[in-house]
């Protein structure tokens, strides 16, 4: 198949791929937390090829774009919680699961009786919707398994060639996939899967927020949300985290062959490595959100890399979503030097 190379920065190529959603073909699309892999929500046969394009398990559910908050009432049974938080946070990066309507394809929800509505931050995004006129079932535009793509080139290299259109846009500012929040009682909701939308951000508008177990330990069950139950996120290096301080950490690696450092700006000594991918200021997550998928893709760049060894991360506000995220790559592979 031949894949067209759009630009969301050109109206006519931004036509072309709306014209392609609503012809019910597959088109990857840039939003602010990362690349989505687009297809009509509305049509079972268009939403099955995203499985097949990406290789992912067909009982984990995708996530429904929209123009604007009020455009689900079409596809499921809204709340005033869900309006609470759509008045906070959406546009944005953030999916709130609410029960579905028949309207919505099985293969969208997984035979789940719920679906995850998002409206995106990024304005191209949306306005791809609304030129589309239906809505966008998408999941990360990657190979299933392999960290989720944050530039337009790292799309190009996973789904040239297995989809109809990748229109490209600006880099992902949010960098990880949005916060999925699904709501359990008139003011009480679980995080699925934490995002740019924190925990703390989210208990200034709903009085009982809790943490799903999934987010922080493996998971066997039925997923509600995508990035519940497999390993995600993974590059070809196996991927192992270390918790201790720099001094610990390149005492670890002295003997070491064959690997990358993923660290922190202000570790000195760490970035005298071979290897050496620069995740941020320690202190800054957000800074660390928008570049670890990055760093993890630039691994695989060169196959001499056989392990991966990444700093443990905070676990507050953004950085929840970080350790998340670095957990599935891992395997939950976490090492405590002493």
């Amino acid at each position: 198949m031949k894949t067209e190379i759009l630009s969301d920065r050109s109206e006519t190529e931004l036509r072309r791929a709306a014209q392609l959603l609503a012809e019910n073909k597959l088109v990857a699309f840039p939003t602010e937390t990362v690349y989505g892999l687009g297809a009509n929500a509305l049509n079972g046969d268009a939403v099955k090829r995203i499985f097949e394009a990406k290789g992912r398990p067909q009982d984990n559910p995708l996530i429904v774009h929209l123009e604007s908050p009020q455009k689900a009432e079409a596809l499921a049974y809204t709340s005033e919680l869900y309006y609470k938080l759509a008045a906070a946070f959406m546009p944005g990066p953030i999916t709130v699961i609410i029960p579905k309507k028949d309207v919505l394809p099985e293969a969208v929800t997984a035979g789940l009786d719920s679906v995850g509505i998002r409206v995106p931050l990024y304005a191209p995004a949306r306005e791809l919707i609304r030129i589309a006129s239906v809505p966008i079932a998408a999941p990360s535009a990657n190979i299933s398994g392999k960290p989720s793509p944050t530039k337009a080139e790292h799309v190009i290299a996973d789904m040239d060639g297995r989809i109809e259109a990748i229109l490209c846009g600006d880099d992902c500012k949010v960098g990880v996939e949005s916060t999925v929040v699904k709501i359990t009682g008139e003011d009480s909701l679980v995080i699925c899967r934490p995002g740019g939308v924190t925990e703390e951000m989210l208990k200034a508008v709903c009085g009982n927020v809790t943490i799903d177990p999934a987010v922080l330990s493996k998971f066997d069950g039925k997923p509600v949300s995508p990035g519940m139950k497999y390993r995600h996120y993974a590059p070809e290096a196996s991927v192992e985290i270390l918790v201790g301080s720099e001094e610990m950490v390149e005492r670890f690696l002295s003997d070491k062959t064959d690997f990358a450092v993923i660290c922190y700006s202000g570790d000195k000594k760490l970035q005298k490595n071979k290897n050496v991918l620069i995740l941020g200021d320690e202190n800054d997550s957000q800074e660390q959100a928008s570049k670890l998928f990055s760093c993890l893709r630039e691994c695989d760049k060169d196959k001499s890399i056989k392990n991966i060894y990444a700093r443990m991360p905070k676990k507050s506000g953004v950085g929840l979503a970080v350790y998340n995220r670095l957990i599935k790559a891992a395997g939950f592979k976490i090492t405590e030097l002493k």
